[in-house]
């Protein structure tokens, strides 16, 4: 059963871009890949798709601006770096979405301000108005003053909880991994991609999912969490490979790429 050909029809589209993917091994900002990922975006938007940016990277730019070659591991020390990178990274969005006439917002958030219900309410209608004014909201956790108490973690958490809040329609994250394997494929040669998720606890029993890189946050696991998360909610989910902002085209095409974890409005359609 081909599930893959329903998201030709989502609408509401929430892309989580890793830290992995958007910053170079120094930690500096891969200009080449934010240039690419703002041209797809703007022409998936000019398509008539609504796109909402949940980007990390703002620990990871602030370590290269700074020639820092180690993530720091004390909370002040991360939040400094998260204050500096993030000015860089709105920075350079909104240097490249501007070449393609498109206006970002930028949306901070910490966890409290989706479990407020004031603070929720308030966020929910912010990002809905900017779509509405046909501007980009780019979002990001607001790291430089999060703290334990009200931080999500990592940012497929986020991104997971911002396509709750706004009734997303499809969440794609895109990491360095081209979905979900059997075991870690950059040390095992033998480990085998799942293409296709109905259940996690069922289709996912036997998965060992690794932790994150040097500069991310957030591991294959979170990024599970994320997807069942999102799927209870009816919200489909695409993990993939994303080094080529291309990939975002062949997945709302219907085209086999990553790892699809079918909502149950999905499968029931897919059924008819």
């Amino acid at each position: 059963m081909n599930h893959r050909v329903i998201l030709k029809d989502k609408h509401r589209i929430i892309v989580k871009v890793g830290t992995a993917l958007i910053t170079q091994e120094d930690g500096r900002i891969n200009l080449l890949r934010i240039e690419k990922m703002a041209r797809v975006i703007s022409n998936l938007i000019s398509a008539g798709k609504e796109v909402i940016l949940v980007t990390s990277g703002a620990v990871g730019a602030g370590m290269g601006i700074m020639k820092l070659e180690k993530k720091p591991t004390g909370i002040i020390e991360k939040q400094a770096l998260a204050s500096i990178g993030q000015a860089a990274l709105l920075r350079m969005y909104e240097t490249f979405f501007n070449e393609y006439d498109q206006v970002i917002g930028q949306v901070l958030l910490t966890r409290d301000g989706i479990e407020n219900e004031t603070r929720r309410t308030n966020a929910r209608n912010t990002i809905n108005r900017l779509l509405e004014m046909n501007v980009i909201p780019v979002i990001n956790e607001n790291d430089a003053v999060s703290t334990a108490e009200i931080e999500f973690g990592d940012n497929d958490m986020l991104a997971a909880r911002v396509a709750e809040l706004i009734s997303a329609d499809l969440l794609i994250i895109l990491t360095n991994t081209d979905g979900v394997y059997t075991s870690n494929p950059h040390k095992n040669s033998d480990a085998k991609q799942v293409s296709t998720v109905m259940e996690a606890k069922k289709d996912l029993k036997n998965i060992v999912a690794e932790g994150a890189s040097d500069v991310g946050s957030g591991g294959m696991q979170s990024k599970i969490r994320a997807a069942e998360i999102c799927r209870k909610n009816n919200i489909d989910v695409v993990i993939a490979e994303g080094s080529d902002a291309d990939v975002l085209f062949d997945i709302l095409a219907g085209k086999k790429q990553g790892t699809h974890f079918v909502s149950k409005s999905t499968g029931i359609k897919s059924a008819l």
